[in-house]
């Protein structure tokens, strides 16, 4: 019941796509229809899965980095009024400066290579997985903390056995969003400059009106989107799965 609400959904506004692009013989290089978009995906699988492959990369090396700094980070940042204190100002400001605008600023520093693309998606990624983190471990039933105090253990331990397990589920929410956006990043950084990635066959396919490409790379990205989504689910219910326990 869960999944074919939004199936339905899905269907019933592709069949309104459909019909309309039919309907009022919309050429196909300002609006393809889906079973137009769908025939390109199928038929072009072997150019879509290539720069889809190195998006998806793209992505996931960002997440790697973005998850190498933002548990240290997070932990810091609890365990130290002062480091948040210092902290919260420029996480804010990393989020408030529009991708677009540091985009070519990151080619120029790291080239037109996967290194300014990862550090794009590590940038857009890294801040929702800080900020859940650490709100996690500020969450903690204090009476919880008084019974870990009781017991001796050190301020390090209690990170360890406590706040740790507590926030994981708030990690994993983070992590659902980061994958969510994540695609974001890396898509920017190859509009600005690439030569592999569904960005970079974007906008080469756009420049030759071949909007059913575009759309296409952005079924894909959607399908990656997705997959990644699906997967941190399931970690959060393999790793976090007292969270749903009453």
């Amino acid at each position: 019941m869960r999944i074919s609400i939004p199936v339905s959904v899905g269907i019933f506004l592709l069949l309104l796509w459909e019909m309309g692009c039919r309907a009022w013989a919309v050429p196909v290089y300002i609006l393809p229809p889906p079973s137009e978009v769908l025939c390109t995906a199928l038929s072009q699988y072997r150019i879509l899965a290539y720069h889809g492959s190195v998006t998806l990369f793209e992505i996931l090396a960002g997440l790697a980095l973005a998850i190498a700094v933002s548990i240290p980070m997070a932990s810091a940042m609890f365990l130290f009024p002062w480091v948040e204190r210092a902290l919260a100002p420029f996480l804010v400001a990393s989020q408030a400066i529009p991708v677009f605008a540091l985009a070519p600023v990151l080619v120029v520093w790291f080239g037109y290579g996967i290194e300014s693309k990862v550090i794009m998606a590590t940038v857009i990624i890294f801040f929702p997985l800080t900020v859940n983190l650490l709100e996690g471990f500020k969450s903690c039933d204090r009476r919880h903390v008084e019974l870990f105090r009781m017991m001796g253990y050190s301020k390090y331990g209690t990170l360890k056995k406590l706040f740790w397990p507590w926030a994981l589920p708030y990690f994993f929410a983070g992590l659902k969003v980061a994958v969510s956006v994540a695609t974001i990043g890396a898509v920017i950084g190859e509009w600005v400059g690439a030569q592999r990635g569904l960005g970079y066959l974007m906008i080469q396919s756009n420049a030759r009106l071949k909007t059913d490409m575009v759309f296409a790379a952005i079924l894909w990205l959607s399908a990656i989107g997705l997959v990644l989504w699906w997967l941190a689910g399931i970690m959060s219910r393999r790793y976090a799965p007292w969270k749903d326990r009453g």
